[in-house]
């Protein structure tokens, strides 16, 4: 009887050990991930702002597609 619940307690804290350990982990890979995030967002910032420069006008051209795709049927209906 000791030796289950010992056994059980050992269990039980190797759980929570390998929880932790994964959050753990996990938040570090989240920090990543952010930081690339950045890194990205920048450089897209950067040629949009090329592009504004050399007289392309992203917006008018988001517009216009937007106009394109108003009133095609959803996805879902085309199947």
């Amino acid at each position: 009887m000791i030796l289950s619940n010992m056994a059980k307690k050992e269990s039980n804290d190797e759980q929570i050990g390998f929880h932790k350990g994964s959050l753990s982990t996990l938040a570090k890979e989240r920090e990543e991930m952010m930081r690339i995030l950045q890194i990205v967002e920048q450089l897209m910032q950067m040629h949009v702002k090329e592009l504004k420069n050399l007289g392309v006008d992203l917006q008018k051209q988001a517009k216009t597609a937007a106009k394109q795709l108003k009133g095609k049927k959803p996805i879902e209906d085309v199947f």
